[in-house]
């Protein structure tokens, strides 16, 4: 987009379009559990430099932190600026996802419902596969096969990467 060329700005950093609220909870949540399973934290709130723990922190106080897009809530169609989830329903989310042991992975958070993925109708099978293989998962833009098409026609793209992994996973 910046017309940026070179080995070191195409080689090391990627850039995909989240085009839905699935995509958005599985990029955030993959984020957000980056230092559990790493085994630098042990639950989110320890987990420093991420979005979950300024998060956490300032829902103590019973604020939204400034510099983050804050929860807007259920979505409607008179949505308001924000994040188009609860930030109660996505604590739970990531509490749930980071309790799931990994062979492959470090860490875990040492059981609830999960009205986010309710919502979003995405299996907790694969959910936890958006949540941790996310990067290996999709490459381009991100989104059920509706938000897919959509964005693809918005472009003028014939060719719709990741069209089977978003039906398999997201839709």
């Amino acid at each position: 987009e910046d017309n940026c060329t070179g080995r070191f700005w195409e080689g090391r950093f990627k850039s995909q379009a989240l085009l839905d609220e699935a995509a958005l909870a599985a990029c955030m949540a993959y984020v957000d559990l980056n230092p559990i399973r790493a085994k630098i934290a042990n639950t989110p709130e320890e987990s420093i430099h991420t979005s979950v723990q300024k998060r956490i922190e300032s829902a103590t106080t019973g604020k939204q932190p400034k510099k983050l897009l804050r929860f807007a809530g259920m979505p409607s169609q008179r949505m308001p600026k924000g994040l188009p989830f609860e930030l109660k329903s996505y604590l739970e989310l990531v509490e749930l996802t980071g309790r799931v042991m990994r062979e492959d992975k470090r860490g875990y958070i040492e059981n609830t419902s999960l009205p986010l993925l309710e919502r979003v109708n995405i299996s907790p099978e694969n959910w936890l596969k958006l949540t941790t293989q996310f990067t290996r998962v999709f490459h381009g833009a991100v989104g059920r096969p509706s938000s897919h098409e959509s964005y693809c026609d918005n472009l003028g793209r014939k060719r719709r990467a990741n069209m089977s992994n978003c039906e398999k996973l997201l839709a």
